[in-house]
């Protein structure tokens, strides 16, 4: 009997990692089908008020990681190409030795971009949290989004079905090694899975607060309930 099991266990162990697999992969799959058709490059995404850029960690010192400077950077492009009026900087701040919008706006400032058409979101800890926060407390309608192609599915997936009409334009700038662009599309199978639960099933409120219009005298067609803020 026990010799039996011993060799029912490596088979049992094989069949649920892969049953795992498949079932992680469905929502990565309708991500990325969902978000196909609404990818651009600089030079061909439609025109928006807003790009919408994702925080992506500092260094030690406080400064953007590499990650995050394609992002600022590709966010810069589409404000000095006419695309956007506005960049939004969403990221992390729940620590006060570690602000994430702060440290993106001072390099966005440094590569020409005043600092009045700059925008903080110091709530934006995960890619739901912004996309939630854009549309409740900034009142963005649509944006363009900014972030490398490994978590772009997830970004227009979850903007969209938020209510923010986004299109996407991806931030490839710099060369990473295999082992971690292997690393970074590994973890989206499981975020996908949790983003497509969130935005189908919980509808999870993040961090919000009192409305912070973008565009003076806007709403973007939402006044916020008592319950949002």
């Amino acid at each position: 009997m026990l010799h039996r099991l011993s060799r029912l266990l490596p088979r049992f162990i094989l069949a649920t990692a892969i049953g795992g697999v498949i079932i992680l992969g469905i929502p990565q799959l309708v991500a990325s089908q969902f978000a196909r058709p609404y990818i651009y490059t600089v030079e061909s995404v439609p025109s928006s008020r807003v790009a919408i850029v994702f925080g992506a960690g500092l260094t030690r010192n406080g400064t953007p990681s590499a990650v995050l400077r394609d992002r600022v950077e590709v966010g810069v492009q589409l404000y000095k190409a006419g695309k956007v009026e506005k960049l939004l900087m969403s990221g992390d701040n729940r620590f006060v030795d570690y602000n994430e919008p702060a440290a993106m706006r001072e390099y966005a400032v440094s590569l020409g971009v005043p600092e009045e058409d700059i925008v903080q979101d110091f709530a934006g800890r995960r890619t739901y949290d912004t996309c939630y926060r854009a549309r409740h407390i900034f009142g963005v309608q649509n944006a363009i989004l900014v972030t490398q192609s490994f978590h772009m599915t997830r970004a227009l997936f979850t903007c969209n079905n938020l209510g923010v009409e986004s299109t996407g334009t991806p931030s490839d700038i710099r060369h990473f090694s295999r082992r971690l662009l292997t690393y970074w599309h590994i973890r989206e199978i499981p975020a996908t899975a949790v983003a497509l639960w969130e935005v189908w099933v919980t509808r999870p409120l993040p961090v919000l607060g009192q409305p912070e219009y973008i565009f003076s005298g806007e709403t973007g067609g939402l006044l916020p309930s008592k319950t949002d803020l």
